[in-house]
């Protein structure tokens, strides 16, 4: 009996050592998948801003490319993207945002003082739609086609080189289409 138990704790680091390598050999092993890709966007909290236009599942569904920004005061990655998203609402990119978690004077108060790249706001105080989504934590941000289908989704900030060699190529990829 000593013996087998001997065995038990080399056989279990080889069974998890197995499962690191297998996970290691996909094409992006930090990348989380979706199952919305290729679907149709998950409906939309109805509740918004204060003063500050909303967002109806129409506005995802205007023959135009949307960005779907997923976002809350309190985290500090999404005030780290904000100017990026602000330069891509300059640009002309329709971005769009769920505000999760938060409490709407604080959201309406940073915008205000942050400036607002977002066409309309949906929020989410109790963060029960961010799970329709498949969000873990914000910001997450998703690319939408015209009609509302989703065809990527970036999980952390929108700076540094994750951001500009997987969102940056699939954005671009988007737009181009639009056409």
């Amino acid at each position: 009996m000593v013996r087998w138990l001997m065995l038990l704790p080399p056989v279990l680091f080889a069974g998890l050592a197995a499962t690191f390598y297998i996970g290691m050999q996909r094409d992006n092993p930090g990348q989380l998948e979706s199952v919305l890709i290729g679907r149709q966007a998950p409906a939309l909290p109805t509740t918004a801003l204060p003063g500050i236009p909303g967002l109806t599942d129409a506005d995802l569904r205007t023959g135009r490319v949307t960005v779907l920004n997923v976002w809350a005061t309190w985290c500090p990655p999404c005030r780290a993207e904000h100017p990026v998203l602000l330069e891509m609402a300059r640009d002309g990119v329709r971005v769009a945002g769920i505000n999760i978690m938060d409490k709407d004077a604080n959201a309406v108060a940073y915008l205000a003082e942050e400036g607002n790249p977002f066409i309309g706001v949906a929020t989410d105080p109790n963060g029960r739609n961010r799970v329709e989504w498949g969000v873990t934590a914000p910001p997450e941000t998703f690319i939408l086609d015209g009609d509302g289908t989703v065809l990527f989704r970036f999980v952390g900030p929108l700076i540094g080189t994750d951001y500009e060699t997987r969102f940056v190529p699939e954005l671009a990829k988007a737009l181009a289409g639009e056409g």
